[in-house]
């Protein structure tokens, strides 16, 4: 069976500086990755790569057997580290626009997560605080049917209080055949919900491995083990 996602070479270049250097992995469905890294390390430009907001400068990226393009794009949910919403629509209208948009949006799924976290819907994004605006973001995201899902930083602008709804969401809302990817700081809170982690460093990948292996190898959690090998 293909990988869902294929990386062959993967190197991008700013201003003659590296940001990913021959970075090379294979990605099969049903996972949930942790892409792990120090600020600096490339994550959101491999990240951006992968959903064609960003050209490599060399090297090949496949979406199940697909190159990044068109038809990836149909495939792949997106959540990015800043919030992008019109301030002045309602979130009933973003669903809206999300309905008409992709054709594998799921609104009722959207509207329950909503009244889960009690947020009106006829409010519009202006009067909501920033953690409320990224909670419809991300729900608007995990309410379409894709394949690869990749949240940059999902829960880093919510309270303490809301991470575990908020990773409960994402584990609840997905297909267990497709693939989520987290980049995310708060290595210790996501943990719990990862099956593999990745460890990014320099543009160059330092670690790939389920995180039980880490757990066992290293005798140590996740969070420990990254906080020893970047002396965070």
């Amino acid at each position: 069976m293909n990988n869902l996602l294929e990386i062959h070479g993967l190197t991008k270049v700013y201003n003659n500086r590296p940001a990913l250097s021959n970075v090379n992995l294979s990605l099969a469905s049903g996972h949930i990755t942790g892409l792990l890294g120090p600020n600096g390390s490339g994550k959101t430009t491999m990240i951006k790569i992968i959903c064609g907001l960003l050209q490599p400068t060399e090297g090949t990226v496949m979406v199940d057997g697909m190159p990044i393009g068109t038809e990836t794009k149909r495939i792949v949910s997106y959540l990015p580290d800043k919030t992008y919403l019109n301030d002045y629509m309602t979130t009933n209208e973003i669903i809206s626009m999300f309905a008409d948009f992709y054709s594998d949006f799921d609104a009722n799924r959207a509207y329950e997560m909503l009244g889960n976290l009690n947020i009106d819907p006829a409010l519009r994004m202006k009067t909501l605080s920033k953690g409320t605006k990224e909670k419809v973001q991300l729900i608007l995201v995990m309410s379409r049917r894709a394949k690869l899902y990749i949240l940059d930083e999902p829960i880093a602008g919510v309270d303490p209080a809301a991470r575990d709804y908020i990773l409960r969401t994402i584990i609840g809302n997905y297909d267990p055949s497709a693939s989520i990817i987290i980049s995310t700081h708060l290595i210790a809170d996501v943990e719990p919900v990862l099956d593999e982690a990745i460890f990014l460093q320099n543009g160059m990948i330092r670690l790939y491995q389920p995180v039980d292996a880490i757990r066992v190898n290293e005798g140590k959690s996740v969070d420990a083990y990254f906080r020893e090998v970047f002396r965070c």
